[in-house]
């Protein structure tokens, strides 16, 4: 069968549109969806946006967009990206302990060994907060008041195996007849609302999270579970040097889907780390006085699996669902 002038120019027609598709390549096809498991303005959407434009300018062709997919604790949200396509399309942003810590309660469909881990960004020491009105004075006063009646002081998380909840636990049972009544929130916002509100006797949330209102005037810092002071909070106490044993905080990070193709995954890792290093993304951190520590790839997935570990012994030892 002769092929006529008209096929020819059929044919060449479909060559000519299929190119385009054909020379889209990761990560130019689409946006990059980076879902945050929390509401807007907590410490993991903040690190995610922060870090993104950089991470955007190291990966030619990249545009990311953060959505925000609170509930159940985060684990809506980390479901989500666990569960997407491993196209490099789909990214999540996480924390620890929080991400180890759901599945000992319940049945999750992630599982926290197989996620791809790109970046750690933040590890952000604990703080224990009230408003600027509250009687609670100090740390001193505060373990006064909740060991005088056991109960009756209200303290509020960011959730149930939350870091914020496990500085609640270790305080109680570090300390002989201290008992105080948990309230879990879902997410550091509504959490800082209802401790500005006068709702909550002492809120608990990160050092980064709560910085902005301490300097304003809104709250007052009683103490910081970081191993030495946060340079944001300088004239703050550690929990150490108040007399009380805890060091405990939240790593921020970057996952991926299992199943990533490696040449995706290392394109990632490299534009995380080149983002890590960058003069501007570290003047930017500086100016919001985030704390950094950054880990990319094998080093990330390390330190989260090296804590999932020991969190599982002390799950073992004593299980905190109903504490």
């Amino acid at each position: 069968m002769p092929i006529t002038r008209r096929d020819l120019a059929m044919l060449g027609a479909a060559v000519l549109a299929a190119r385009p598709a054909l020379a889209a390549e990761w990560p130019a096809e689409r946006t990059i969806l980076v879902v945050v498991p929390f509401p807007p303005g907590g410490g993991v959407d903040q690190m995610a946006r922060v870090i993104l434009p950089y991470v955007q300018k190291h990966l030619p062709g990249a545009n990311f967009v953060v959505e925000n997919r609170g509930g159940a604790g985060s684990q809506i949200g980390m479901e989500f990206a666990f569960n997407a396509r491993p196209d490099g399309y789909t990214l999540g942003a996480v924390t620890s302990p929080a991400m180890m810590t759901i599945p000992f309660e319940r049945p999750v469909r992630y599982r926290v060994e197989e996620f791809v881990y790109l970046a750690n960004v933040i590890d952000d020491p604990g703080g224990l907060w009230v408003r600027k009105e509250s009687p609670v004075r100090d740390m001193a006063d505060l373990l006064a008041r909740a060991q005088k009646e056991a109960g009756s002081l209200s303290f509020g998380t960011t959730g149930i195996g939350s870091d914020d909840h496990l500085v609640m636990l270790e305080l109680e049972n570090g300390i002989p007849g201290l008992k105080f009544s948990h309230v879990p929130y879902n997410g550091a916002a509504p959490l800082q609302t209802a401790v500005l509100g006068g709702h909550l006797d002492v809120g608990c949330f990160n050092v980064s999270e709560g910085a902005p209102g301490y300097r304003d005037g809104r709250f007052r810092c009683l103490g910081q579970a970081g191993a030495q002071r946060d340079p944001s909070l300088p004239e703050v106490p550690t929990f150490r040097e108040l007399g009380v044993d805890v060091v405990a905080g939240a790593q921020r990070g970057i996952v991926a889907p299992p199943g990533l193709p490696q040449a995706v995954q290392d394109k990632l890792t490299a534009a995380f780390a080149a983002a890590l290093a960058d003069p501007e993304f570290k003047a930017d951190a500086s100016r919001l006085q985030l704390p950094l520590r950054g880990m990319v790839g094998a080093e990330y997935r390390q330190a989260v699996l090296g804590l999932d570990a020991r969190l599982k012994e002390m799950w073992a030892r004593k299980p905190w669902r109903d504490q």
